[in-house]
């Protein structure tokens, strides 16, 4: 089924683009744009400081993009740059108090947001989707 399989994937694309644009449009009075908001939650997600070139490739931008990204974020007092211990090369990233308190409220709006959308979501199609995904995933990530 061909036609299944390709309205599979542009809903899935949509979805996620439009997830991702339905969030931004709510944390809009913050002051950051998507890359902002993304490449906070996922320095404070990370149980490690992150390089920023790991930052570039969990959020889907190019180095040189997340490079003027986080330039902007260390402008506004969100994030700072910290040497390597073990390659002084590279610089990891890490959350000011102000960007912990950003991404309370990222979190919160992003919670909201999940609720709203998944309010009338049967849990039992929702688990069956998430594991379709997970599946997904992990077989793209596979194929690289």
């Amino acid at each position: 089924m061909p036609e299944l399989k390709e309205r599979f994937s542009a809903a899935l694309h949509h979805s996620a683009r439009a997830w991702r644009l339905g969030l931004d449009r709510r944390l809009r009075h913050l002051g950051l744009g998507q890359a902002g908001w993304m490449t906070i939650a996922i320095i404070a997600k990370s149980d490690d400081l992150l390089p920023q070139s790991v930052i570039a490739e969990r959020v889907g931008v190019e180095g040189a993009t997340m490079v003027a990204s986080i330039d902007r974020l260390v402008k506004a007092g969100l994030v700072e740059r910290q040497p390597c211990p073990r390659d002084r090369r590279i610089k990891r990233v890490a959350l000011t108090d102000a960007g912990w308190s950003i991404y309370a409220t990222v979190k919160t709006e992003a919670d909201a947001f999940r609720k709203e959308l998944l309010a009338n979501v049967d849990e039992a199609l929702l688990l069956k989707a998430t594991e379709l995904l997970e599946q997904l995933r992990e077989a793209a990530e596979a194929a690289k």
